[in-house]
């Protein structure tokens, strides 16, 4: 195996999961420009599943989607793995879905339009520095 094997084994892993294939390709090019690898899934029902397969290290999940919302995905991601790392992705005007989601144990949301700088912000509160702090 060389240092290629290696360095993708290294790489986080996100779920993108949202119905508009736009956001997906958007989210898609973000974080693969800042090194991660990304699965993708368009509905709730294909995240949870995604989820099983892939174990991914943060989630990106779409409140509003067909086959299983993001609130019932969040639940069975849950209990799949308590410790799973979940934001929201919610559009303007869902203040108390995403006060659920965080209930239900959510680490953080972000709103519809999102800028770049965001994603990269979540990058580095849920990818990143849980990953130096545990190097310490």
């Amino acid at each position: 195996m060389g240092p290629l094997c290696e360095k993708v084994s290294d790489m986080p892993k996100v779920l993108v999961a949202d119905d508009a294939l736009f956001t997906r390709k958007v989210l898609r090019e973000i974080l693969e420009a800042d090194g991660c690898e990304v699965v993708e899934a368009s509905n709730g029902k294909d995240a949870v599943e995604k989820f099983r397969l892939e174990r991914p290290d943060l989630v990106l999940l779409d409140v509003s989607m067909p086959d299983m919302d993001g609130l019932t995905a969040l639940r069975a991601i849950k209990e799949v793995d308590g410790n799973a790392k979940v934001v929201m992705v919610s559009a303007m005007g869902q203040t108390s879905t995403v006060k659920e989601a965080l209930k239900l144990g959510a680490c953080d949301f972000i709103v519809k339009p999102f800028r770049t700088h965001q994603i990269r912000e979540l990058i580095a509160r849920w990818l990143l520095e849980p990953a130096r702090n545990e190097e310490r």
